[in-house]
């Protein structure tokens, strides 16, 4: 036996590392081929830029040699060279350019690729408890739009980040050798931006990591709404849900306002603080070329330079938008790849295999939060192939907890969920859920035919065992009347079938691939009365050698079975057999007799042609 208390249903854990930049480089470090050749054609780019400047100042000192002379055609020649030089150098710039942008962008989409199979593959496993408390919406964002800031970051550091760094360092180391006074002044705007940047950085962080809080909800409202459509259409509530739409929508449009602003004021800063670099350095090498301390072509070589980087230097500001992006960004996607699962394999589980068994449940107590009261408490029940259990109890009486805890979709607080004499904890997650389905009351079907949609537990099946699951569940007339048939597509979340079809269709995709134990929890009850009557004499039979276990509010689903027992507040307070419980008077016999009455008051109120001969 497992200590008391093992294994109970906590939420996922995960560290939250703060250097989340370097983890997003990581990513694309896995592939140091792409990243290579991607930064090699970049820094070439950058470095084919930095021969303009050069080509300029010689071209412009040919054209002031020229001007007032009769030069010879040597001179000519050398300036037809030099023009030349300069095309090939701007053509050979754009050719790398385009190069290291193609394979930038190529690598971050294969890197976002691989996270977001990764996020998705994540989402799969973290437990029950773990999507109980996160909204659906708030993670879909997480895999768009934050996954999408990463992927961009890469690319901005592959593209950006590099070159400039690589065109700032050897340009200052140019214009130093060249002339240390004019390099001074040129350079003069490198402190001041970064002190801006490093400034308006900090705030930009926070501002995107509040925008992506907002867009988590703003797609929430916009989740919530359609999926509600038409409880929104029935009560003519349009209106209140585009108040509430239009308010999440203008908080994100304060936050973005205001980045926008930080941004394009770091920008501002930057782009002033540069043209006053370029009017100092116009204004003392200007006077330096009319001193004749310096050639025309060198101030021009100069002005080439800051020219060259200018368009890098606009940059930054985006650099810095897309790190702090990134933090924010990356912070909320590792937030989810950092938990770890709470239902996993045990080391050295077993695969359950064909072994069939008996479903036994000993001493079971379970909540679902460590300070949460206990929702089932000390209960304990058996059921073996071919028979059938059934559990009744108002709502909230731990009925379907006790559904979830077979298949392990929480572990118990305390003793034992056993199939064959094996603890399910024992048993690999894989083989333990193909042995034992859980048919819902909530009918979820996929927007794919409803063949597709019954043969989900086992996409191989032949059409006659899909047929004969659709016979069991009364659906196989309804959908053989359908003009396409079994691959007539059902709609989003099944919207063209009714409430009973929907029903129908989840209790065929249970049965089909023939599981050792099959849990309905409340799954007939939207289906009528003489249709639930058929889908059961056909269950009997196809159930023949299985474990059944029924859960019901309607005692007319359940008088057939084994053992009957009744819950209340998470504990047992009656079981037997049908019989039995009625001829004890207690619980059950008093929710037997009510129902009882309530279907003769139902049919006393039918008009007389409408009663049963």
């Amino acid at each position: 036996m497992r200590a008391a208390g093992e294994g109970t249903a906590t939420d996922e854990a995960g560290d939250r590392s703060p250097a989340v930049l370097p983890r997003i480089l990581g990513e694309a470090l896995r592939r140091p081929g792409a990243v290579l050749a991607a930064l090699v054609l970049s820094l070439a780019g950058a470095g084919a830029s930095l021969l303009l400047p050069k080509l300029i100042g010689r071209a412009v000192d040919q054209v002031h040699a020229l001007v007032g002379s009769t030069a010879d055609a040597g001179v000519h020649r050398a300036l037809l060279i030099s023009a030349l030089l300069l095309v090939a150098a701007t053509t050979l710039r754009g050719l790398l350019t385009m190069g290291a942008s193609f394979l930038g962008e190529r690598l971050s989409q294969r890197v976002a690729l691989d996270l977001r199979l990764r996020y998705f593959q994540h989402l799969q496993r973290l437990s029950f408890g773990f999507h109980d408390k996160v909204h659906s919406g708030d993670l879909i964002t997480r895999g768009m739009l934050d996954l999408e800031g990463m992927r961009a970051f890469i690319q901005s550091i592959l593209l950006q980040a590099v070159p400039l760094t690589l065109l700032i360092g050897l340009s200052a180391v140019f214009m130093l050798r060249a002339d240390p006074g004019l390099a001074a002044i040129s350079l003069g705007f490198v402190p001041v931006a970064g002190w801006v940047l490093a400034k308006s950085g900090v705030w930009l962080r926070r501002t995107w990591f509040r925008v992506q809080e907002l867009m988590s909800h703003l797609t929430l409202v916009m989740e919530e709404n359609l999926q509600g459509v038409r409880v929104v259409r029935a009560f003519a509530a349009e209106r209140f849900e585009l108040a509430k739409f239009d308010a999440a929508a203008r908080d994100i449009l304060e936050i973005q306002n205001r980045r926008i602003t930080l941004r394009f004021a770091g920008l501002a800063w930057m782009a002033g603080v540069f043209h006053i670099s370029l009017g100092l350095l116009l204004w003392f090498g200007g006077r330096k070329v009319m001193a004749g301390e310096m050639t025309a072509g060198r101030l021009a070589e100069f002005v080439a330079y800051l020219t060259v980087l200018q368009g890098p230097i606009r940059q930054i500001s985006m650099i810095f938008n897309a790190a702090a992006r990134a933090d924010s960004a990356g912070r909320r996607v590792y937030e989810i790849l950092d938990l770890t699962p709470a239902i996993t394999d045990a080391p050295g589980a077993q695969d359950l295999g064909a072994m069939s068994g008996t479903l036994r449940f000993e001493g079971v107590s379970f909540r679902y939060a460590p300070d949460a009261p206990w929702a089932v408490r000390d209960v304990s029940f058996e059921v073996a192939p071919g028979r059938t259990l059934a559990l009744v109890g108002p709502p909230g009486s731990g009925k379907s907890t006790l559904a979830a805890l077979a298949p392990r979709f929480y572990d118990v607080g305390e003793g034992r969920v056993s199939l064959g004499g094996v603890d399910v904890r024992d048993l690999t997650l894989a083989s333990l859920r193909r042995h034992v389905s859980l048919i819902q009351q909530e009918a979820f079907l996929f927007d794919a035919p409803i063949g597709h949609n019954l043969a989900y537990a086992d996409p191989w099946a032949d059409e006659g065992r899909i047929v004969r699951a659709a016979e069991v569940a009364q659906l196989h007339e309804h959908v053989a009347s359908l003009p396409e048939g079994y691959e007539t597509r059902v709609g989003e979340r099944g919207v063209s079938l009714s409430g009973g079809q929907r029903q129908r269709a989840s209790i065929a995709r249970g049965v089909l691939p023939g599981p050792g134990v099959l849990i309905f929890d409340d799954s007939t009850a939207a289906i009528d009365a003489v249709t639930e009557q058929r889908v059961r004499a056909a269950l009997a039979d196809a159930t023949r050698t299985k474990a059944v276990v029924i859960i019901a509010h309607r005692l007319g689903s359940v008088m057939h079975a084994d053992e009957i027992l009744v819950l209340e507040e998470g504990r047992v307070v009656e079981r037997g057999d049908h019989a039995s419980l009625v001829a004890q008077g207690g619980r059950y016999a008093e929710l037997y007799a009510l129902q009882s009455r309530e279907s003769r008051a139902a049919l006393d109120v039918q008009p007389t042609e409408a009663r049963p001969a």
